[in-house]
């Protein structure tokens, strides 16, 4: 099962209260205040962490709580600092407040983290209220409650290339053949109802994260299908690998297809059609693989590789593109805008 939206009940722990007492012993006349603090209440912090791939891991963990302070006690001692709880959730997780909406933290790298509710602090203990004029108060402090915070996890996929194209057009068989991701695979489209990802590896020193982007349709950007689902996941990948089938089931156009495909990106964010974009046409077995590359150089304008997951046909280049590209990528540094043009709009008119 994948999960890309949660939503969290966080309450920090409570501080601890300070204590009120007085040093009571044999041949120590006026001990005077030795009533400890009490200690800070446990904060609820999410952290990133590039071992996990989905939200999945909390669909059925939604109330987080941390442990309280201890109070303080005599002989001025404090009292223990409550233990934070730290949750993990995969990079590429936004974390929005749930009641105002905003955004609290972009989670884009291993190990960044942001405080959910933050733990309240101990009192202080009747120790601290001593002066040279007050030197006997029995005065002391309760503990602050802890923060409760509703937050909604979202998650938009990290990967260095997505997959793109029509239901059908190989992107789960390619996946499945350059990495150790185990897609559904079938005869018949929308097979896929999640994104996939794989570790690719090409040589002994090059890699890169892949993500097989599931079936878009005409509308996607409106929401149609499960546009808006899939549609995210595309804004973080800095280079897309576009597949076009050269002889759909549907018997529809491989030319329409790929030029519905591109408008559909585009309405949903401009920025993805500036995108790099590596053009291939797959399954390159079938006897009008050839025929529709060049039909598609043509019209698009653009290189068009012939390609077979099957066969092993092309992948060699493929890698060797999809490296360059990447390469070239950071080298340039250009910073990538990952705000949706739904997001844009809210924005505009918030």
């Amino acid at each position: 099962m994948f999960v890309d939206r949660v939503m969290l009940y966080c309450r920090a722990g409570d501080g601890g209260n300070g204590c009120s007492s007085f040093r009571r012993e044999k041949f120590v006349p006026r001990g005077g205040p030795d009533g400890g603090d009490g200690g800070d209440g446990g904060s609820v912090i999410l952290q990133a962490d590039r071992n996990l791939g989905s939200l999945t891991n909390l669909s059925g963990h939604r109330h987080w709580n941390a442990e309280r302070g201890a109070h303080g006690k005599g002989a001025l001692r404090t009292g223990r600092t409550g233990e934070d709880t730290i949750i993990l959730v995969p990079p590429g997780t936004l974390v929005s407040d749930a009641e105002h909406g905003h955004l609290l933290k972009d989670l884009q790298n291993h190990e960044d983290r942001v405080v959910i509710a933050k733990g309240g602090y101990g009192g202080r203990g009747n120790k601290r209220f001593a002066t040279a004029t007050h030197q006997a108060p029995r005065e002391c402090e309760p503990g602050q409650p802890g923060e409760y915070r509703e937050v909604i996890l979202e998650l938009k996929l990290i990967a260095d290339v997505g997959l793109v194209g029509k239901p059908n057009a190989g992107k789960s068989t390619l996946l499945s053949r350059v990495s150790h991701a185990t897609p559904d695979i079938a005869d018949y489209p929308f097979t896929t109802t999640f994104p996939n990802l794989g570790v690719v590896r090409v040589g002994y020193d090059h890699d890169y994260v892949l993500a097989d982007i599931p079936g878009l349709i005409e509308g996607a950007h409106e929401g149609a299908g499960l546009g808006h689902e899939f549609l995210k996941h595309v804004e973080r990948t800095r280079v897309l690998v576009h597949l076009v089938e050269p002889a759909p089931m549907d018997q529809s156009d491989p030319l329409d297809n790929y030029t519905q495909i591109r408008e559909e990106l585009e309405k949903y964010n401009p920025l993805l059609a500036e995108r790099p974009e590596i053009l291939c046409v797959t399954k390159a077995e079938l006897p009008d693989a050839e025929t529709c590359a060049e039909l598609l150089r043509e019209t698009s304008g653009r290189d068009v590789h012939v390609i077979s997951a099957v066969t092993g046909q092309g992948m060699d280049e493929l890698h060797r593109m999809v490296i360059q590209r990447l390469e070239e990528l950071d080298e340039d540094r250009s910073p990538i805008n990952t705000t949706s043009s739904q997001d844009q709009h809210e924005n505009s008119s918030g």
